[in-house]
């Protein structure tokens, strides 16, 4: 080795070091040293099973612990790197809304303004590329009249998360419905965001991912990030798993959809959540608006039979619902949190502003939620994240 091969890896070596001897306050001012806390990530990995596994931990201006446990490939041996691109899956909701809140800011788009009133038409009569994706079923039931951005943001459309899934499985035949008053009660919609997402585009006149290279991936410099998949991916991605040792092939999407159609990475998404808490790019009274919770949620649970149960049981956090973002409290301040979920990866990332402090949880593996809960407690000292209504059963608790 050469002198100056030699003093290059001296020089990380000792970065390293810093890095890892280095300890950082929690919510509740409680210290946990970054070594510490690595330990803890890899025995809860192991504990969980959990194939692939990411966690960042930031402030508004730095990284506080940046690292990936597992593989990018189990088959091939591949190990992950926080590098690599993910399927962003429902994590894309909240940078849209961001896109969202940005007109807002420049006058654009009114949240309260029912939009049906920015389209030239009634929205019934729109055609589509894909027959799941119009409204034509809305012709008979005028309360989709009422729905509003904010409606859209908040998940109080009255729209199901997606037409096509009901208690028989799927049928892309079966027909859109608004299921409750629009504004009354939180049911998660990817309809709603899609429906928003055709409006901004016909107000703006541009594509999604040309208003998110504007508003969002430029600005943050998350230069592997994108609505659509780039060629420079190809070289870059990390597979998703399930189940023990199986992969799924990944989806290489040509059409943007602000529900669900982001890749990135988790050092890109690491830049979103920084500036969320940095509380850049928006004015002062568009971020208050943003993380102020719109509704109580008073599901049961957010996904499947429970989410039409009505409780009271986290009315002790008041667990509810931003723009974009779901919100509770702690005795330390609000919580603002969103996950990403779908066969083969599973995400949360959760940010305190008042603490300055937010995590990322990025995952290629079905069971990856499984170790979220005290993944959480651990690393931000954070005992009440709804993880029941989550569905984030921990891996040692078989049943709740």
């Amino acid at each position: 080795m050469g002198k100056t091969q030699y003093l290059i890896s001296l020089f990380f070596i000792v970065i390293n070091l810093k890095i890892y001897s280095q300890s950082f306050k929690r919510i509740d001012n409680s210290i946990v040293s970054t070594t510490a806390l690595d330990n803890e990530i890899k025995r809860l990995k192991k504990s969980g099973n959990v194939h692939g596994l990411t966690v960042s931990i930031v402030t508004k201006d730095s990284i506080l612990f940046q690292k990936a446990y597992g593989s990018r490939n189990l088959k091939e041996k591949q190990p992950l790197k926080t590098s690599h691109n993910f399927y962003a899956a429902s994590l894309c909701k909240p940078l849209f809304a961001f896109i969202v809140m940005k007109l807002v800011d420049e006058g654009k788009i009114d949240l309260d303004k029912p939009l049906i009133e920015y389209l030239e038409n009634p929205i019934y009569s729109y055609e589509f590329q894909r027959d799941y994706e119009n409204y034509k079923d809305l012709k008979t039931d005028k309360r989709y009249k009422k729905i509003t951005a904010r409606m859209c943001l908040s998940h109080t459309t009255g729209f199901p998360n997606w037409r096509y899934i009901g208690k028989s499985g799927i049928d892309m035949k079966r027909p859109l419905e608004i299921e409750f008053e629009p504004g009354t009660f939180y049911n998660y919609s990817g309809e709603g965001i899609q429906l928003l997402q055709f409006v901004v585009e016909h107000i703006t006149e541009k594509g999604l991912e040309e208003l998110a290279l504007e508003y969002v991936f430029q600005p943050l410099e998350m230069n592997m990030t994108s609505f659509l998949w780039q060629e420079k991916f190809d070289s870059n991605y990390a597979v998703g798993h399930y189940k023990k040792r199986k992969t799924l092939k990944r989806r290489k999407r040509n059409v943007e959809y602000a529900a669900g159609s982001m890749d990135t990475t988790p050092e890109d998404y690491a830049k979103f959540i920084q500036t969320m808490l940095a509380q850049k790019g928006l004015s002062k009274n568009a971020y208050n608006e943003f993380f102020k919770p719109q509704i109580l949620i008073e599901s049961k649970q957010q996904f499947g039979k429970n989410r039409l149960i009505k409780t009271s049981e986290n009315n002790d956090i008041q667990l509810s619902y931003a723009l974009g973002f779901g919100t509770y409290k702690t005795p330390y301040g609000k919580a603002i949190f969103k996950e990403g979920h779908i066969q083969g990866w599973e995400h949360y990332t959760v940010f305190y502003p008042s603490q300055n402090l937010g995590i990322v949880i990025m995952s290629n593996s079905s069971n990856g939620e499984s170790v979220f809960k005290e993944l959480v407690e651990i690393s931000m000292g954070d005992k009440w994240m709804p993880w029941y209504w989550e569905n984030f059963i921990p891996y040692d608790k078989k049943k709740y």
